[in-house]
C-alpha cells in the first residue's frame, strides 16, 4: 500500500484547481478565468485499492498586499511543508524563467514533478521548449505536459505520481473525496458564481460566510452573507431592484442542488465590512 500527500503549486491561473478536479474525476475546487479564485488549501482524496494520494490545491503564489493574502501565502507554506510529492504546475504560454524563479525560492526538498499545463492552448513549440527548460533543474524530478481542461495525459502524470509515493497506510478511511464540510463548498460555490458574474474589484473584495444550513426532511434551507467592503459594492451585488442578486442566488442554488442531491431554500444578505482582508478579527470569523 502507497499513501502520502501531493501539493499542487504554482503562480494564479495556472490551471491547479482544474487539475485538481481532473485528478479527482470530481469537481471539488471552484475555478473561473479570473486569477485568485483560490483561497485556502483544499484537499482531495483519491483512494484505490493499492494507493491514496491525498491531494491539496493551494492558492496561486503571489506577493502578499494585505493580510488575506498572507494567510492564503501561508497556506502554501503548510501545503509545501506537508507534501511527499510537489507538483509545481505552470501554463505552457507563460514566461517560464519567472515560474523557475518562484520555485526556486520554495526551497523544495520533496520530489517534485513539473506540470506544463494548458497544451491544449499552446502551439508544439511552446510545450517543447517549456518541457526542455525545466528538464535541467534541480528541483525537477521529473517534466509531464498536460492539458487539465482536457483531462489529457493526466492518467500518465497520476502514474507518476503513484511511483513516487511513500509506502505507508491510508491517512483517511472509507471513500470521502475530502476532510472539509459540506458548508464550506457551498460557500464556495456561491464565490464561485461572483467571480462569473461581477467585474473588476467585487470578486477579490468580498467572501461568502455560511450562517445557517438546516438539513429538514423536504429540503436543505441555507442562510448566507455576502460580505463586501464598501456600500457601492453592495449596490452592485444586489443590482437594479435586486435583479443581480436575484440571479445569483438562482445560479448558486442550482449547483447547491446538484452537489447536495435535495432540493435546497438559498437566502442571500449582503453586509458591508469595510477593509475586511485587513482585519485578522474578520479574516478568522470567514474562516482564513
Amino acid at each position: 500500500m502507497k499513501s502520502g500527500f501531493a501539493g499542487i503549486f504554482g503562480r494564479p491561473n495556472a490551471g491547479k484547481s482544474t487539475l485538481l478536479n481532473a485528478l479527482l474525476g470530481e469537481k471539488l475546487a471552484i475555478i473561473s478565468p479570473k486569477v485568485q479564485t483560490t483561497r485556502h488549501r483544499i484537499k482531495g482524496i483519491l483512494t484505490e485499492k493499492n494507493y491514496q494520494v491525498i491531494f491539496s490545491d493551494t492558492p496561486g503564489i503571489i506577493q502578499p498586499k494585505y493580510k488575506l493574502h498572507e494567510k492564503m501565502m501561508l497556506a502554501v507554506k503548510s501545503s509545501l511543508e506537508d507534501a511527499d510529492i510537489v507538483l509545481l504546475i505552470v501554463d505552457a504560454n507563460d514566461d517560464q524563467k519567472e515560474n523557475d524563479e518562484i520555485f526556486s525560492s520554495l526551497n523544495i526538498k520533496k520530489p517534485a514533478i513539473v506540470v506544463i499545463n494548458k497544451t491544449d492552448k499552446a502551439v508544439t513549440e511552446k510545450v517543447k521548449n517549456a518541457v526542455e527548460f525545466f528538464q535541467h533543474k534541480k528541483y525537477s524530478a521529473e517534466v509531464i505536459a498536460i492539458s487539465a481542461l482536457k483531462k489529457k495525459n493526466v492518467d500518465h502524470l497520476l502514474q507518476a505520481i503513484i511511483k513516487l509515493l511513500p509506502e505507508g497506510e491510508p491517512f483517511f478511511e472509507g471513500d470521502d473525496l475530502t476532510d472539509l464540510p459540506v458548508k464550506f463548498f457551498v460557500a464556495e460555490m456561491i464565490r464561485e458564481k461572483i467571480f462569473y458574474l461581477f467585474e473588476e474589484e467585487i470578486p477579490y473584495h468580498s467572501t461568502v460566510v455560511i450562517q445557517e444550513f438546516k438539513e429538514k426532511e423536504t429540503l436543505t434551507k441555507i442562510r448566507a452573507e455576502i460580505i463586501v467592503q464598501r456600500e457601492t459594492q453592495k449596490g452592485i451585488i444586489l443590482g437594479e431592484k435586486g435583479n443581480m442578486i436575484k440571479r445569483l442566488g438562482t445560479d448558486a442554488r442550482k449547483e447547491i442542488e446538484e452537489f447536495l442531491q435535495r432540493k435546497v431554500f438559498l437566502e442571500l444578505f449582503v453586509k458591508v465590512r469595510p477593509k475586511w482582508r485587513d482585519s485578522d478579527l474578520f479574516l478568522k470569523e470567514y474562516g482564513y
